[in-house]
């Protein structure tokens, strides 16, 4: 049977090249993202079996989407909470309000929200992973970096609880740690593209192979590094 798999920050970066890994396997893959010229775009462009325009700090919007996903499909495989931003990367004392809840809001909250609703499907069907994409920001320190590195450690660690709690009921959860990578997100948080030794479809390789993995076997989390990036651990 094809999987169901919702991918959100489907039209850009990690989220476009993860979807394209699995519509090449075969799979029912659902792009989902907040813009609708782009998601109707990736669509026709990449052949993706379906698409939902979602903002994902919505808690209303993410009802609508599993309601949609369930009455169409019913069911879901395979969850890769993608979406995130850098909102503004900026030193904590220079950040507004706006940007902190912003930043918070789009980079863990909406991974709660996304893993708690169709959790709870997965639960009651006995199987399914949710994929939660994190940061290296989440282990190491760089200036201009900490909201959002708070989120995506956040992210982390959520994720490990929401193993636990899912694991009883045949449900997996992974987290994928990427570094430096140049996509969209550096133009979105107001900062330079960067030369890194990693690519998207090297983020989407390992979504894939998380979740490709046998009802069995569950890969706890993955950090994927560029040889070409300078640590600076504290």
């Amino acid at each position: 049977m094809n999987r169901i798999v919702i991918i959100t920050g489907a039209t850009s970066g990690f989220g476009l090249q993860a979807a394209c890994k699995f519509k090449e396997n075969g799979d029912i893959v659902i792009a989902a993202s907040r813009n609708p010229e782009k998601v109707r775009r990736v669509i026709n462009e990449y052949g993706f079996d379906d698409g939902f325009v979602i903002d994902v700090t919505d808690y209303d919007a993410w009802m609508e989407l599993k309601a949609y996903v369930m009455g169409k499909y019913g069911r879901v495989d395979v969850l890769v909470n993608n979406a995130g931003s850098g909102v503004s990367i900026v030193d904590t004392v220079d950040q507004t309000r706006d940007t902190i809840d912003r930043t918070i809001a789009t980079n863990l909250t909406s991974v709660i929200y996304g893993s708690q609703l169709f959790g709870e499907v997965m639960k009651a069907q006995g199987d399914g992973i949710i994929i939660n994409l994190s940061s290296v920001c989440a282990r190491h320190c760089w200036g201009g970096w900490s909201v959002y590195a708070a989120a995506k450690a956040g992210v982390l660690n959520f994720t490990k609880g929401l193993y636990v709690e899912l694991q009883p009921y045949g449900v997996r959860a992974t987290c994928i740690i990427p570094a430096s990578v140049s996509t969209d997100f550096q133009k979105s948080a107001g900062i330079g593209e960067v030369e890194q030794s990693i690519s998207p479809e090297d983020i989407a390789n390992a979504v894939f192979y998380a979740a490709n993995q046998p009802r069995g076997v569950v890969v706890e989390e993955m950090t994927v590094w560029g040889t070409s990036q300078i640590v600076e651990p504290l």
